[in-house]
């Protein structure tokens, strides 16, 4: 006997005369686990979200005059959307690094992003056009003054300490 429930997708073999049995008890079972994991998503909330590590992106070496900074590059349009979501904690001389295809007017927010961050946006030639500071879980857009083709962002304060 084979017993298939497809909202959960759960497939059991069974040869013995109670399946259909063993079927309803596991599938039981299954949504019961379900609706606890559900459950705990929507009590937790963002913290629940902040269990699961943000995978790190490849790195880049800058330099800002005598400061070093080591940058993860955000270059696919996925990877600039998650950006620093979710993140706890930032070395000083770390930032990321968002590199576009072409210049164009760049706006950013922080709405799931939990440090505070400042902002540099900047052009091919690598002059900043402007910096922003911006504050953890705000809607709030930030945006170039002129089309950019790149935007660094570091720990709030740190153009403005240097």
């Amino acid at each position: 006997m084979t017993c298939v429930k497809l909202p959960w997708r759960l497939i059991i073999l069974k040869r013995a005369a109670s399946a259909q049995t063993e079927c309803r008890r596991a599938s039981v079972r299954l949504r019961d686990r379900l609706l606890q994991f559900i459950m705990s998503a929507a009590l937790c909330g963002s913290a629940w979200a902040q269990q699961v590590p943000q995978p790190r992106l490849p790195t880049v070496q800058l330099q800002a005059g005598m400061h070093n900074i080591v940058a993860e590059v955000a270059r696919t349009p996925e990877q600039q959307q998650i950006g620093m979501m979710m993140r706890t904690e930032m070395a000083a001389h770390e930032g990321m690094l968002f590199v576009f295809d072409d210049a164009a007017s760049r706006c950013f927010w922080m709405k799931n992003t939990l440090l505070p961050l400042s902002i540099a946006f900047i052009e091919d030639d690598g002059t900043v056009v402007n910096i922003a500071e911006m504050k953890p879980r705000s809607e709030a857009s930030h945006c170039s003054e002129k089309p950019v083709r790149y935007a660094l962002e570091m720990n709030q304060g740190w153009f403005s300490k240097r």
